[in-house]
């Protein structure tokens, strides 16, 4: 049977996963990924709700929030960044306060759960599936610190990491193409835009149906075909500009190096000739300035 191509889920984030008509495929993603029944009750305003020159490429981003009242943003990032984890950082907490009203008390600090979809390598590890919480753990006893009844009740959180953001970070290059499990079969589509007639996880179902491409309006489809020839061309770029720094490094090196080279030849020479000519004559020589000679007969 004939592959059936899919829409990216970058563009199904962008276009189709914002309407509510579509919270099921969303949903039985984020199910898979969190182990937990998720129903979503509203898309939140995001970065990726600006249409600019960021719109066509790069990054993407969806925040909702599910039934439990908490904030769930879902990120898809395709350049590498350096600094990638402390932007995920900043960005949770900028949920945080942008969720808490000025007369709020701290009780009220939105849960946010932030995932993250990368087609690139963030940092050295085995697996292609990261999860990040936040624990307390005793120095002397090697405990875990643990919400008291009174701040279970008041919090309704049974565990202290669930008032604090948690990170999920899906490496998708990494995943070997081998479904061993429902999440898998979703991180499969994230990563070769096909659905296996096998496949059963929750919201692939409706995935294949609703992010087919050829059910596309015509004008939906050539757009999609232009943004799939943006993301082509910037990892190109991307690439190409990486390379060209590299070799321009190695040259500037180089040729940072002769010159320093060139450098401490002249001292040397100057050093040899302090006791027998004058700081003019010596400058004269080597090339370096009289104030450099002067420096060299305190040494």
């Amino acid at each position: 049977m004939a592959k059936r191509r899919l829409i990216s889920f970058d563009w199904a984030m962008k276009k189709l996963l914002r309407s509510k008509a579509n919270f099921e495929i969303l949903e039985g993603f984020l199910s898979e990924l969190l182990r937990d029944d998720i129903r979503i009750q509203e898309v939140l305003e995001s970065e990726s709700n600006k249409e600019d020159s960021r719109d066509k490429f790069n990054r993407v981003d969806l925040k909702v929030r599910n039934q439990k009242d908490e904030v769930i943003v879902i990120e898809v990032q395709y350049e590498r960044e350096l600094d990638f984890l402390q932007r995920i950082l900043f960005s949770t907490s900028k949920v945080i306060t942008e969720h808490l009203q000025e007369s709020d008390p701290y009780a009220e600090v939105v849960k946010v759960i932030s995932v993250n979809i990368l087609y690139f390598d963030l940092g050295h590890g085995q697996d292609y599936v990261y999860h990040g919480s936040t624990t307390f753990r005793g120095i002397h006893c090697d405990d875990i610190l643990e919400l008291s009844r009174y701040q279970q009740g008041a919090y309704k959180k049974k565990e202290l990491y669930q008032i604090f953001p948690e990170y999920y970070l899906i490496k998708v290059n990494s995943f070997d193409d081998i479904a061993k499990d429902s999440l898998d079969e979703w991180i499969y589509f994230l990563k070769n835009e096909e659905i296996k007639d096998e496949f059963n996880a929750k919201g692939l179902l409706k995935a294949k149906d609703a992010l087919d491409i050829m059910k596309l309006p015509e004008s939906e489809r050539l757009a999609y075909e232009r943004y799939q020839e943006d993301l082509h061309y910037q990892a190109s770029m991307l690439h190409s500009s990486y390379y060209f720094g590299i070799s321009k490094g190695v040259e500037q090196g180089r040729m940072e190096g002769r010159i320093e080279g060139e450098q401490q030849k002249a001292l040397d020479i100057a050093r040899n000739l302090i006791d027998v000519l004058d700081d003019a004559t010596i400058a004269e020589k080597t090339g370096l300035s009289v104030e450099e000679i002067a420096r060299l007969r305190v040494e």
